[in-house]
């Protein structure tokens, strides 16, 4: 699975230091999410980045966000 950083605002925040059109595999997305939770604005994450998160969590993440 392949996610455009471009598309989900919290994630674009914290790959701030990537190229602007990076395309992540979805376990790196989970990571980066995990190793920076405490950056994430979770009342600004909207559906569509709140339906990636748990479908990332799912999948990479055995049901479990680790943070």
């Amino acid at each position: 699975m392949k996610v455009r950083v471009e598309n989900f605002t919290q994630l674009r925040d914290l790959c701030w230091n990537r190229p602007a059109n990076t395309e992540l595999d979805g376990r790196d997305a989970l990571a980066i999410y995990e190793r920076n939770w405490r950056y994430v604005d979770k009342d600004a994450l909207d559906g569509e980045e709140r339906n990636l998160l748990d479908m990332l969590v799912a999948r990479y993440g055995n049901g479990v966000l680790n943070v």
